[in-house]
């Protein structure tokens, strides 16, 4: 419950857009990816049926470009983009990081 109060309470910061519930699945397979050091393009994403239709995919990584989440990087083949957080965003995952680890101490 304490990281539960902790996590809402970042969220209440004001800092970056809120992001729907795809928009949120997006942006966990962004940080997996990140941490792993792996690269993970539009293209990727947009195979993942999990997420639903290309089109679908698309807009949300759109949403999330305008929001300040994500940025599309380039790549050595111009016609791929490769999808990275934004340091607002790697910002954001480091407080929630703190609040994690608040909460399993306190």
């Amino acid at each position: 419950m304490r990281f539960l109060q902790l996590a809402e309470a970042i969220r209440g910061l004001p800092t970056l857009p809120p992001l729907d519930p795809l928009e949120e699945r997006i942006l966990q397979l962004v940080a997996r990816a990140t941490q792993q050091q792996a690269r993970l393009s539009v293209r990727d994403m947009m195979a993942k049926d999990e997420l639903g239709a290309p089109a679908t995919i698309h807009g949300r990584l759109k949403s999330m470009r305008e929001k300040g989440w994500i940025v599309l990087a380039e790549t050595e083949d111009a016609r791929r983009k490769q999808i990275e957080l934004t340091k607002a965003a790697l910002q954001h995952m480091a407080k929630l990081s703190q609040c994690m680890e608040q909460a399993t101490r306190g």
